[in-house]
This record gives C-alpha cells, sequence and structure tokens, in this order.
C-alpha cells in the first residue's frame, strides 16, 4: 500500500512541475485575465491562455502520442494557417481597397517593419531563416508567423514564442498603435476628413480575388497557400452563389480552426521552450517591428496626405499592419478622439486588407529567397 501512495505521489504535478513551470502558469493566467477581463482578442487568447496552462501543467500533452500533439502536426503542416486565411477571405469586404488601389501603398510601407526586423535580427544573432521567422511578427498576423516558421523548419523551436508573441501583440493593437500615430501626426493632420469612398460594383469584386490571385502567385508561387485561400474566401463571399460554403468558411469552421490553432499554439510554451534568452529577443524583436510597421504605414500617410494636398487622413497608415480589422477600428479611434463625426473606418479598411496581402508576401518573398516550397 506504501509503495501504491509513493507511485501516486510521484505523478502528481506536485511532485513533477519546478519553479518555470509555475511562472508559465501565471503567464497563462495573466493571458487569460486580458482576454476575459479586458476583452482583448478573447477567441485568441482564450485557447492561446489555456493550452499554456495545460502543458506547464502535463507536458505529456504536446509530446508525440499526446493529444495536442495532433493539433500541432496541423501546424507544421501549414493546413490551419491557410484555412484562417480561407475564413479571413469569407469574412471580409475587399470594397474598400478596391475602391481607393493607393491603399495597397500603405500596405506595403506598413511591411518595412517586417524587413527592419530581419536584418535586426540577423544582428542579434539569429540565423537568416530565424529571423524571416521572427520578423514577420512585425506583420501582426499569427497565422502567417505560424505557416512562416513551419515552412522554415522552426516547429521544434522558434513556433511557440513566435506564435505567442505575434498573437500577442494582434491583441494589443489597440494599446500598442495610438501612441506611436499619435506621436507621428500633428492635431491637424488628425482631423482630416476623408471623402467618402466610390461604390464598387459586383463584377469588380468578383474579379478581384481571381486577378490578385493570378498576378501574386504568377509573380511569387510561394504565396499560393495563403493568397490563394485568402481569395478564394472571398469569391465565396462575393460570387453570392455559394452562400452555404461562405457561411461555413466564415462561421463554424474558423471557429473550430481557431480553436485546434489556439490551444496547440498555447500548448507549444513549456516552460523550457519558453522561459529562455531566445525568446525574450524574439518578444523584443517582434515588438521592434510591429511598431516599425506601424510607424511606416503612419509616415507613409503622412507623404500621401502631402501630396494629395490634405486629403489623406495619416492615421489609416497605421492600419496596413495585417491585424484586420482590428487596426482599422483603431484608425477610426484615435480619428473619432479628435472630432467624434470622423468616419475613418471604411477608408482604413483598405490598407488593413492590402496589409493582409503584404504580409503574405513578404512570407513568400523569405521562402523564396531561402528555396523553400
Amino acid at each position: 500500500m506504501l509503495e501504491i501512495l509513493q507511485n501516486l505521489a510521484s505523478q502528481t504535478g506536485f511532485a513533477t512541475l519546478d519553479i518555470k513551470n509555475y511562472i508559465m502558469i501565471l503567464i497563462a493566467f495573466f493571458f487569460m485575465y486580458l482576454a476575459i477581463a479586458k476583452g482583448f482578442e478573447p477567441l485568441l487568447l482564450v485557447p492561446i491562455s489555456f493550452g499554456m496552462f495545460l502543458v506547464n501543467m502535463f507536458p505529456g500533452i504536446i509530446e508525440e502520442g499526446g493529444l495536442l500533439n495532433y493539433f500541432y502536426k496541423l501546424d507544421e503542416w501549414s493546413i490551419l494557417p491557410s484555412l484562417i486565411f480561407l475564413g479571413v477571405g469569407a469574412m471580409t469586404d475587399f470594397g474598400p481597397l478596391i475602391a481607393n488601389p493607393a491603399s495597397f501603398l500603405l500596405g506595403a510601407a506598413a511591411q518595412f517593419g517586417i524587413y527592419g526586423a530581419y536584418f535586426l535580427a540577423i544582428a542579434f544573432g539569429f540565423s537568416g531563416k530565424e529571423a524571416a521567422a521572427i520578423s514577420i511578427i512585425g506583420g501582426a498576423d499569427g497565422p502567417t508567423s505560424i505557416f512562416l516558421a513551419g515552412k522554415l523548419g522552426m516547429g521544434g523551436t522558434l513556433m511557440g514564442p513566435i506564435a505567442v508573441a505575434a498573437y500577442s501583440y494582434m491583441s494589443l493593437v489597440p494599446v500598442i498603435q495610438p501612441p506611436i500615430m499619435k506621436a507621428l501626426t500633428t492635431k491637424k493632420e488628425r482631423l482630416i476628413k476623408m471623402p467618402q469612398l466610390r461604390p464598387v460594383t459586383k463584377l469588380e469584386k468578383i474579379l478581384f480575388p481571381i486577378v490578385v490571385t493570378l498576378v501574386v502567385v504568377l509573380i511569387l508561387p510561394t504565396t499560393a497557400p495563403l493568397v490563394g485561400m485568402l481569395m478564394l474566401g472571398n469569391l465565396f463571399r462575393e460570387s453570392g452563389v455559394v452562400r452555404q460554403l461562405t457561411e461555413t468558411a466564415s462561421n463554424a469552421m474558423m471557429y473550430i480552426v481557431v480553436i485546434l490553432l489556439g490551444t496547440s499554439v498555447g500548448a507549444t510554451t513549456s516552460a523550457e521552450a519558453f522561459l529562455n534568452i531566445s525568446t525574450l529577443k524574439i518578444v523584443l524583436l517582434g515588438l521592434i517591428a510591429f511598431m516599425l510597421g506601424t510607424a511606416t504605414g503612419v509616415i507613409f500617410g503622412k507623404i500621401m496626405c502631402l501630396v494629395t494636398k490634405g486629403k489623406v487622413n495619416p492615421l489609416i497608415g497605421s492600419a496596413g499592419v495585417s491585424a484586420v480589422p482590428m487596426a482599422a477600428r483603431v484608425s477610426q479611434k484615435v480619428g473619432a478622439e479628435y472630432d467624434p463625426t470622423n468616419f475613418l473606418l471604411m477608408n482604413a479598411m483598405g490598407p488593413n486588407v492590402a496589409g493582409v496581402i503584404g504580409t503574405a508576401v513578404a512570407a513568400g518573398t523569405f521562402l523564396a529567397i531561402f528555396n523553400v516550397h
């Protein structure tokens, strides 16, 4: 009987966990607090934080044969990120981007944060592939970060910290972006009212995903999994003939994928993998990349404001990162603080959607550079 009790005691969490596991559990509770009490991207942070909580109580859940290991394989194989893009396409109206093609420039400008962070990561001692996987955090796009990390072979080392950093910054867009936006713009610029966008025809909306896929994938075939799924989802939406597919992609399937992806990402944050100097570097580099992306978007918005003689509000440049539609909402919120009648949301959606495409293109560019298919 004593031996049985000793065996049972040795299998409890109290006997197998160390101080690092308890630190990670506290971090998981902090993320839960942000999601539940503060409302920061709860659809993402609740499953991520609970996956983090589970793996630090029972590490075997992510090991070979463990439940979340099977979910995680879908991340490594790029299946879940691609399905997320399918759902995003089915949920998103590309009309503002079609109505104002110049928004592509703002979306492209915000990607400078990614390329700047790439060279900075190399200076921090990371290899080329590691630097590429880390720098994509600057797009504030969790699925693309997971996709690129998996393709570049970072699954067993850096994917967890990269994914958690990317999703954390996605959820903290309303906290991180406004101070940068206000610091780089004048009150006069923030008060600029932009004209209402022109109506977009149904034919334009149908042709847009087809043309974008044709052009982008011909130039960068490595973008096909992300851009292709994004545009397929949008074609579902705009064609008007596959309502059931649109509803499934944007609702039931999307939520199932978020559960699988979120819990598996959270489960990669075991104490051994997460509490080290490399993780701190990744978190810092991701933050720098995201802040640079926001700043370059706003700065290019100021340039467009100057060129158009005051017709572009630079605040919409911050929406050029890939966090759709949250970044566009932040542009609207900051503008409304100075003039409650100023409605920037639809104008900001153009750069925001362009940012999704731009981040996918940046990921495809890195894959092409390293000859990864």
